[in-house]
């Protein structure tokens, strides 16, 4: 057969395809509805800022010298205070979450200051919540430093204080959107590429379509070339309208180029694809096919990409796991694109894993239509 009739076929199928997914409610609300509940969900409802933390605060002896200290603590962004004379009067709150620690400023605090003893300020929190936990008693110890440091600047007449000045590159706002919203946008797509994918061929499996085609003279190289470019476009498309939403609604900066922007989400849509491809062709059922693609895709992109959890911090057996994890190499490089700029080598690298990673899975989903229809 010449090239032209293959070509004429092979356009013909992406048109089939591209009208189907087009007909299909279920296409468009996994393509572009859920997407944007999860990009308001992580942009809007979910924070790692620890900013106004509420915490009750007791003053046992009300003096000049603790009611500076506790106005410092009230000057704080990090803390939204409540001033009592007894710790009895929270701890029903710390039990019940209303306040997330308990600050006590002891009655000896102004003596122990006054004779040159180190004074001692009490700290309780909620362990249940450990990450919460270390927040407030590190932000406690910070703002107790910074008030003896000005005490002691104010007092100490042998030259300046030491001044420290931090400069955080990037994200200096220390803002969780600004990488939350780009890893996010990973996650989307895996949803897009996996679950859709895996959801409609797994379709045409159950209503015996797929059988139909591959009657034809169409190759099985041919059928899954033909039904991944609609729906490669389609995450493309999805990508594209998250990062509008990320840039202009949620004020994320972009600080990178469309150009390695589209290079990295081409080369993670390679993998997703052909994810689906393969759990739609080894389940044939679109029930099987979604809990797979959940649990294969999404679950290990949420948990095992870096995405909330640092990846070093995991055991090594699991660390291990995530390097065949495509997010992996996804959400570290959008967030670069967005808060960094380009950085070619380290995008070099997430691109030639994750084309790797999607070679792999679209021989395996050729593998197993052959013999599938074999």
């Amino acid at each position: 057969m010449s090239a032209s009739s293959r070509s004429r076929r092979f356009i013909a199928l992406v048109r089939k395809e591209s009208y189907q997914a087009i007909r299909d409610p279920s296409t468009i609300l996994i393509a572009f509805v859920l997407p944007l509940i999860l990009l308001f969900l992580f942009g809007y409802g979910v924070s790692l800022d620890t900013t106004r933390t509420r915490i009750g605060l007791v003053l046992e002896q009300a003096t000049p010298l603790t009611q500076d200290l506790a106005a410092s603590f009230q000057a704080s962004r990090y803390f939204s205070v409540t001033v009592g004379r007894d710790r009895r009067m929270f701890e029903d709150d710390l039990v019940l979450g209303n306040v997330r620690g308990i600050v006590v400023i002891p009655a000896d605090f102004a003596a122990d200051y006054a004779a040159g003893n180190h004074p001692q300020v009490q700290v309780l929190v909620d362990g249940s919540d450990p990450n919460t936990a270390n927040f407030v008693q590190n932000y406690v110890q910070g703002a107790v430093a910074n008030w003896e440091r000005q005490r002691q600047s104010e007092t100490v007449a042998a030259g300046p204080p030491i001044s420290i000045e931090q400069r955080f590159w990037f994200n200096p706002e220390l803002t969780s959107r600004n990488f939350l919203v780009p890893g996010s946008i990973a996650i989307v797509m895996t949803l897009v590429g996996t679950l859709l994918t895996s959801l409609v061929v797994a379709r045409e499996w159950e209503r015996g379509t797929m059988e139909a085609m591959m009657a034809t003279p169409v190759t099985s190289a041919e059928l899954l070339a033909g039904k991944i470019l609609p729906y490669f476009l389609l995450g493309l498309a999805s990508m594209t309208l998250c990062v509008l939403l990320a840039v202009f609604l949620f004020g994320v900066p972009f600080r990178g180029s469309v150009i390695a922007l589209y290079a990295l989400s081409a080369a993670f849509l390679i993998p997703a694809l052909g994810q689906g491809l393969l759990i739609s062709t080894a389940t044939k059922n679109q029930f099987l096919a979604s809990q797979l693609a959940l649990i294969s895709a999404f679950l290990p992109a949420f948990l095992l990409s870096g995405f909330l959890f640092e990846i070093n911090s995991m055991p090594e057996i699991i660390q291990w796991i995530t390097i065949i994890v495509p997010a992996r190499y996804l959400i570290p490089s959008l967030q670069t694109v967005f808060l960094a700029g380009d950085i070619w080598p380290m995008f070099a690298r997430a691109i030639a894993v994750m084309l790797t990673i999607g070679g792999i899975m679209f021989l395996l989903a050729a593998r197993s239509t052959r013999k599938r229809i074999g």
